[in-house]
């Protein structure tokens, strides 16, 4: 047996034949117990989404989740996928999901890019309805921590950072919210998400952590929620996009606060900038919402 360690960094290589694979198809069947379940995991105060009337747009990972990592084990050598962490999410939706929706779900690597202290990389998902509707595209950022690829190869995922000229006027709202002690256990089963960092406090400080940590797409369907009852009347309809990059882990008990500013509006869709602190520390940035007007 070959030790795990006997393969040196300088040894490892990308395999660019796997990007732009497309996986095997992932099937899931929206309930509207499922959806009143993630909205209650993430404090979610809509009525719509409380009664599993509609999604919250988070949830939208959750059909696609089995399909989320596979692209990156398609390129990256098997000793680096544990140094992957979630950088970047961002949604595009072309309509809500909704109890009864039958839902297929793929995903490839679509590119990569070699930096001083890692590599960043995007894969690429769809949801549609088993009849072929296309309700919505997912751009997922990762990150292999420590490894620089050494080059670029295809497409990154389309940008959203912060305009920082935004900080000269006030945010439009500010929403302070509070992570639960027990939040992680409401969200794990919500979501599908079993990983026993968010689970167990011994595994998770075994892993370098101060212990148990939110989820980070927990921490942004907090966001999403914020953003929908300030600024789009508490309707997912009308969400077009959501984004965010995940810059800091948040802890079980953690005060937040989102901070939501106005853009400017084109073609009947307004466009906000929003970031989420802990105290000092931001711990989602470069957050953009796509909102359009009501109908």
């Amino acid at each position: 047996m070959i030790a795990a360690n006997s393969t040196t960094d300088e040894e490892l290589r990308f395999d660019d034949n796997g990007l732009n694979t497309w996986t095997d198809e992932e099937r899931f069947e929206v309930t509207r117990e499922r959806l009143a379940e993630y909205a209650a995991a993430t404090n979610d105060p809509i009525p719509a989404h409380r009664s599993g009337e509609v999604a919250p747009p988070v949830f939208a990972i959750v059909p696609v989740f089995e399909a989320l990592l596979v692209p990156a084990v398609d390129v990256l050598p098997v000793e680096l996928i544990p140094r992957v962490v979630h950088g970047e999410q961002d949604f595009h939706f072309h309509r809500p999901i909704r109890p009864g929706d039958k839902l297929v779900s793929r995903g490839k690597m679509i590119g990569y890019e070699g930096l001083e202290n890692g590599t960043r990389a995007a894969i690429y998902l769809e949801c549609r309805t088993d009849e072929g509707e296309l309700v919505n595209e997912q751009y997922v950022t990762t990150f292999v921590r420590g490894f620089d690829s050494g080059k670029a190869m295809g497409e990154l995922s389309p940008a959203h950072r912060f305009d920082e000229g935004l900080r000269a006027s006030a945010p439009v709202a500010t929403v302070s919210q509070h992570v639960d002690a027990d939040q992680t256990f409401r969200y794990s089963p919500a979501a599908g998400d079993p990983m026993p960092i968010h689970l167990d406090e011994e595994v998770a400080r075994d892993a370098g952590l101060p212990g148990i940590i939110a989820h980070g797409l927990c921490t942004m369907a907090f966001t999403s929620w914020a953003v929908l009852t300030e600024v789009a009347g508490s309707d997912v309809n009308r969400l077009k996009r959501f984004a965010v990059r995940f810059s800091k882990m948040v802890l079980p008990g953690d005060d937040l606060e989102t901070r939501i500013w106005r853009r400017g509006s084109a073609n009947g869709v307004t466009t906000y900038a929003f970031e989420t602190a802990r105290g000092s520390d931001l711990v989602i940035t470069d957050g953009l919402a796509e909102i359009a007007e009501e109908a």
